[in-house]
């Protein structure tokens, strides 16, 4: 399969090739208690994220949407941005398209601000968040709104169902009061973003993947048990220290993605020896074809021939 083209490309103008990505093989995430459980998810693949650039020259680790991990249904990216060097990201993600899925930012330092064609913008803060569902097309920018310091967090995407790619968009913003603190003790900091943990709710409205996303600092030695519905496909992403998979020989490293096993409703974690933080993610897959050309994804090629012309025209930005 040929590399997926990203948005620098599209935008200047890469010759329009389908990228054509089958549903990723079956491994499965949710919500529910922290009651101790019997033994939790394995690891199933262990992914590490590789270097590129996106936008106007940011550069950026790619760990889901990279040659060796196309996609993990329902996720379709997972980007990892990180730097205290302006130049690194200083020149930020100019208008560009979407159609047909959902992004997720999760903001740990600094600020992005986001604007798009109907005049909308906002501006997500560290510890803050952005659930944004293009639906049937968004024209819009994510730019730094600073000039110096760092700046730290992830881009998630999410695919759509058929039913759903030309839905109206929607953006839900998400300042960092409003993100759910859940408290397990031990010197946790868990701070979760969509789903349900021990009957806390997360702050993004139900989405039709039902997902579970949080971020997840653990001290050393310090245990945790999230648990997730059996039928929803869960990764973990560790971007700081390293951390255990508790009741087996397995762990995760800094960059390191690691793709849990399909069976189970939890998964029980376990901070290394220097602690960890990491990014927790489940949803239900959607078990449905993926045609992906840049930023647009839908279900067959004649879709995305439809969605290159409606920007190409105008259209999609008057939908």
């Amino acid at each position: 399969m040929d590399k997926p083209i990203e948005r620098r490309e599209f935008l200047a103008g890469a010759a329009a090739t389908v990228a054509v990505a089958a549903c990723a093989p079956s491994v499965s995430g949710g919500g529910g208690s922290t009651k101790p459980q019997a033994l939790g998810r394995g690891i199933a693949d262990v992914f590490t994220g590789m270097p590129t650039t996106d936008g106007a020259g940011v550069s950026l680790t790619r760990v889901i949407g990279q040659p060796r991990l196309r996609n993990l249904d329902p996720f379709l990216m997972l980007d990892r941005f990180h730097s205290d060097d302006p130049n690194a990201y200083i020149a930020g993600f100019p208008d560009h398209p979407h159609r047909g899925f959902e992004t997720v930012t999760i903001m740990l330092d600094g600020r992005m601000r986001h604007r798009d064609h109907k005049g909308n913008s906002g501006l997500i803060l560290g510890g803050g968040s952005q659930w944004m569902t293009a639906g049937r097309g968004i024209v819009h920018s994510e730019m730094p709104e600073q000039e110096g310091g760092l700046m730290s967090g992830f881009q998630l995407w999410i695919n759509l169902p058929a039913r759903e790619k030309m839905r109206a968009p929607e953006y839900q913003d998400l300042q960092p009061d409003a993100l759910t603190d859940l408290s397990f003790g031990r010197g946790i900091n868990a701070r979760l973003i969509a789903g349900t943990v021990d009957n806390e709710r997360g702050p993004v409205r139900d989405r039709v993947t039902h997902p579970l996303l949080m971020t997840l600092k653990l001290p050393a030695n310090a245990h945790v048990e999230i648990p997730v519905d059996r039928d929803n496909r869960a990764f973990a992403f560790v971007y700081q220290g390293d951390v255990q998979i508790d009741g087996r020989s397995q762990s995760l490293r800094s960059n390191e993605l690691g793709v849990f096993e399909d069976k189970g409703s939890t998964i029980a974690l376990r901070g290394g020896e220097h602690g960890a933080a990491l990014v927790l993610a489940a949803a239900t897959p959607l078990r449905e074809p993926i045609v992906q050309y840049g930023p647009f994804v839908m279900n067959t090629e004649e879709e995305i021939r439809q969605a290159y012309i409606d920007y190409r025209n105008g259209s999609l930005a008057k939908m």
